[in-house]
């Protein structure tokens, strides 16, 4: 054997092995399998082909029809820079006290019910202010129904008509009492409250109650009962300087009176007119004059007092009920400046307060696409109030994915006391949609809402 070989080139090694495989047998295919397999390809093919388009077009169709989500919204409340306190003209003499019947919801908790007081609350004589107490007191044994009720008949007897000279010497007012006049009950108040003539005082508490003493006792319950403690009453007229009250309870009074419409109606009169009697003027000489509407006066030597009642035009839609005293002031003319004084510093205390403008930005809303509009007011606002009156504001806006320039968006509402204004918010500007571009390259942001935050 010899050991030499021919070098291989790759080429011949190449040659000889396909000349090998056709040495090889194969076996035949048969012509059906090759058709079921060809079919199989085909069927996979068109699957996968199917699959696709149908992903593609499902997420086409997905993106371009998804709802998108809400835009983000933040907003803040307006600040109001509080207003000026008001400064009500109290009297300079004696003691005084003013407040709004319904003005509650001006006033801070701490307040208990009074606007403004003066001059301390140490009882004083009230002189006769005491007959409005003794009318009060004779209405709740024999009350009127109605302001126009006449009430029953009195006829007054020679002894009620000797009280005329008994009043005359002691240098209080009085009116005409012949004897054997009769009158309604109503017109015998009207005698006692308008000219605030004591005789009748006296003559209508003894035909209620038959005695000072017994008339006394009833005044003394009837005060306590509705808890004016700080009130002493030792007969009716007033003209004893003992009768006394507080100005914490001369307001009391003034509104247990205006719940009385009999009351109300007589000490509203500007003058006496009972058949019988020379008609008379009322001594509250201020009634119609800055409103005033009563209630009664009280004078004594160097002590001159004034129980009021007003009804105020201050620009509310309806006007206010206002209850003061003066007690104590050096003279009646005095008290009717006291009270003038009062009265207007306290109509000059309402004001209308700016608590928004027009295009005010209040918030934004942002979109996920890049969109933004402001939130804006709609148009200037104020609210009209009483003094440094809090004024509070609250915010209501909506959720958003698009919108048009002017479209109402929420609104700011500002309360203070017992007023409230409203005024809508807008958009300054459009909110478009998103295009298609954005939606097929943001799949993952449609569908999905944003937060809103406001302070």
């Amino acid at each position: 054997m010899s050991w030499y070989q021919e070098p291989s080139d790759g080429v011949t090694q190449l040659t000889d092995l396909m000349q090998h495989e056709k040495l090889v047998e194969k076996p035949e295919l048969d012509p059906g399998v090759v058709r079921r397999r060809r079919r199989r390809g085909l069927l996979i093919g068109g699957i996968i082909t199917v699959v696709v388009l149908a992903l593609t077009g499902g997420y086409v169709g997905y993106t371009l029809t998804a709802p998108v989500g809400a835009a983000e919204s933040t907003s803040e409340v307006p600040e109001v820079a509080a207003p000026a306190p008001a400064t009500l003209a109290m009297s300079p003499e004696g003691a005084s006290a003013i407040t709004v019947l319904g003005g509650d919801d001006y006033l801070p908790p701490e307040a208990s019910g009074l606007w403004a007081t003066a001059g301390g609350n140490d009882a004083r004589p009230i002189a006769s202010i005491s007959k409005l107490i003794t009318a009060l007191v004779i209405l709740s044994k024999h009350p009127l129904a109605s302001a126009d009720d006449p009430g029953p008949n009195i006829t007054f007897s020679k002894t009620d008509h000797a009280l005329y000279d008994k009043y005359y010497v002691l240098g209080a007012t009085i009116a005409a009492m012949p004897t054997g006049i009769t009158m309604s009950e109503n017109q015998a108040l009207q005698a006692m409250l308008i000219p605030s003539a004591s005789n009748y005082a006296e003559a209508m508490a003894t035909w209620a109650f038959g005695s000072n003493g017994a008339f006394v006792s009833a005044t003394q319950t009837w005060l306590a009962a509705n808890g004016l403690t700080s009130t002493r009453i030792v007969e009716p007229t007033g003209i004893d300087a003992r009768n006394t009250s507080t100005p914490t309870d001369l307001m009391a009074l003034a509104r247990i009176a205006m719940a009385n419409p009999a009351i109300v109606q007589i000490a509203a009169m500007p003058a006496l007119a009972v058949p019988g009697i020379d008609e008379m003027a009322n001594t509250n000489t201020l009634l119609g004059t800055d409103g005033v509407t009563g209630l009664k006066t009280g004078t004594l030597t160097d002590n001159s007092n004034l129980l009021f009642t007003a009804t105020l035009d201050v620009g509310t839609p309806e006007p206010l009920t206002v209850i003061g005293v003066v007690a104590g002031a050096f003279s009646h003319d005095s008290a009717n400046r006291d009270v003038i004084a009062m009265l207007d510093s306290l109509k000059a205390g309402f004001h209308d307060v700016p608590v928004g403008q027009q295009d005010q930005v209040v918030g934004t809303y942002t979109t996920p696409w890049g969109e933004s509009a402001q939130m804006v007011l709609e148009a200037d606002a104020s609210i009209f109030t009483w003094s440094d009156t809090p004024i509070t504001a609250t915010m209501e806006t909506t959720t958003l994915t698009t919108g048009k320039k002017g479209d109402e968006v929420g609104s700011v509402t500002w309360t203070a006391g017992p007023n409230t204004v409203t005024v809508p918010i807008v958009l300054d500007s459009g909110i478009s949609p998103p295009d298609q571009w954005w939606r097929l390259t943001h799949p993952f942001e449609l569908g999905y809402g944003a937060e809103s935050t406001s302070r």
